[in-house]
């Protein structure tokens, strides 16, 4: 089972991965994948040269990184020719690494992608992990972090989807404040158990708001059941979201 993680920039999304990395989760980075994409001698870095100049390189043949930040984020246009540069290689890198690990023993790989939803890339992924921060604590870490002023960041923070779209679209939501990650309970809930068991737990109609959203089988129980026990794991006894198996909340 593939968890994906996003949220906005200066979220807390990585110190979320990083927690299920250090519990034994496979992770996958996707701005590790982009890195590697552009690695020096590498086509796609030969495009952003031939499409940027130059001067996004370091002196050592490297990407610069902030270099090129800098002219992207005010520029849609730009934006827009990196992304199409840019996310085909990503995409077909974090296909092979991610089926890579969910063929091995891992219950649960975990895939950290800061643009999941503008790239269009939840089909990777069984369920959606959204690290939610408010707008001033966000624009704070981020004027610290990257050493912004004020407004250069919240230009970096309208490049991206509005976060409350990201936590509309979320299977799990984890609130980032100012005193810490506290898991937030989604309004889902199991409307019926149905016949057959697999791995220990049974499939489970589900409801959203009253409304039937679909039937779970087969891996996707496995997600119901192990990633609340998880995500317990990370952070603390609470529970963790309303779409888990009856009983499977005390476990």
């Amino acid at each position: 089972m593939i968890l994906g993680i996003t949220g906005g920039i200066a979220s807390g999304k990585s110190t979320v991965a990083r927690m299920f990395s250090e519990l034994g989760a496979p992770l996958v980075s996707a701005d590790q994948l982009a890195r590697d994409v552009v690695a020096p001698g590498s086509a796609v870095l030969d495009r952003l040269v031939e499409r940027f100049g130059r001067g996004i390189l370091l002196a050592d043949g490297h990407l610069d990184r902030q270099a090129l930040g800098d002219l992207i984020f005010a520029d849609p246009q730009a934006r827009a020719d990196l992304n199409g540069i840019t996310h085909p290689a990503i995409a077909d890198l974090a296909v092979r690494r991610l089926n890579e690990l969910a063929q091995g023993s891992a219950s649960l790989v975990v895939y950290e992608a800061p643009l999941l939803f503008e790239a269009g890339a939840e089909s990777r992924v069984d369920a959606v992990l959204v690290v939610d921060v408010d707008e001033g604590q966000q624009l704070k870490r981020l004027q610290e972090r990257d050493g912004l002023d004020e407004q250069a960041a919240r230009a970096r923070i309208a490049a991206q989807m509005p976060l409350a779209e990201k936590v509309r679209r979320a299977d799990y939501v984890i609130e980032n404040s100012s005193t810490g990650f506290r898991p937030v309970c989604l309004p889902l809930q199991i409307a019926e158990k149905t016949e057959g068991e697999v791995e220990g737990f049974l499939p489970a109609r589900v409801l959203v708001g009253g409304q039937h959203v679909g039937d779970f089988r087969s891996e996707q129980v496995v997600l119901l059941a192990k990633a609340p026990q998880l995500l317990k794991q990370v952070f603390g006894a609470g529970r963790m979201n309303c779409l888990v198996p009856t009983g499977a909340e005390d476990q």
